[in-house]
């Protein structure tokens, strides 16, 4: 049983990634400063944390921060750069101390020198961590993510004849890590946005107009038990 529903454990998602979308919506709500919503939405990240190891999920990709968001407001940016550098100082003794295995997905270019050591160092601080994975893309775009693996294919010099999904599986930045079970974004909108384009080509979908800091705990449920129902075919045809 997962929580207070009756989802056999092989029904859970091992793996789930989520969009995590309407900060900013949220906030101008409220009449407060988009920074207010991605602060909030930093909160309530740790609700999802908690929910996720109570739900016996393994590993937890997060949107935190894309290729394209350098084009925002110049003081939205450097809030929310801010905003990271403040986690982790912040929360990693305490995630590091319940077992969350922290791992960043993107390109670190861009980020300060500082911010970068910051990453580095809690990425190996938390390597031998087991309880949960979190993988925080920041500063990062699913095309970026594909032309990093063919131009790394192509320098190491492998033959086209032996480049196929598993090789390429090998050359991203999840590498070693099954694809998502799930995509979830909240906020209503229904797009990838240049998220896990290459992992996500049988995950399952979920949109929700939730906006991401008031997605707690019982919406994660909601999702995972819509989730449980659905029938994977992966291409093939129903099962009879």
């Amino acid at each position: 049983m997962v929580g207070e529903s009756a989802i056999p454990p092989e029904k859970v998602p091992h793996h789930i990634a989520i969009i995590m979308d309407g900060n900013g919506r949220w906030a101008r709500s409220r009449g407060l400063p988009r920074l207010a919503g991605h602060r909030a939405g930093v909160e309530n990240l740790r609700r999802i944390l908690r929910a996720c190891t109570e739900f016996e999920i393994r590993i937890l990709t997060i949107y935190a921060f894309s290729t394209e968001n350098w084009g925002r407001p110049e003081a939205e940016v450097r809030g929310l750069m801010n905003i990271l550098e403040t986690v982790i100082d912040r929360e990693l003794n305490h995630l590091h101390a319940n077992g969350v295995q922290l791992r960043h997905i993107g390109d670190l270019d861009g980020l300060s020198p500082t911010l970068q050591e910051k990453v580095l160092h809690a990425v190996e601080m938390t390597r031998n961590n087991d309880q949960l994975t979190l993988n925080i893309a920041f500063n990062y775009g699913g095309r970026q993510e594909l032309i990093r693996a063919f131009r790394r294919i192509i320098e190491d010099g492998v033959p086209p004849g032996e480049i196929d999904e598993t090789l390429i599986d090998y050359y991203l930045y999840t590498a070693g890590q099954p694809d998502p079970d799930m995509i979830v974004r909240t906020g209503g909108e229904m797009r990838l946005s240049n998220f896990l384009l290459w992992q996500a080509s049988y995950a399952e979908y979920y949109s929700t107009p939730v906006f991401w800091p008031d997605f707690d705990r019982d919406q994660l449920l909601k999702a995972i038990e819509q989730f449980a129902r659905r029938e994977r075919r992966y291409g093939l045809v129903p099962s009879s």
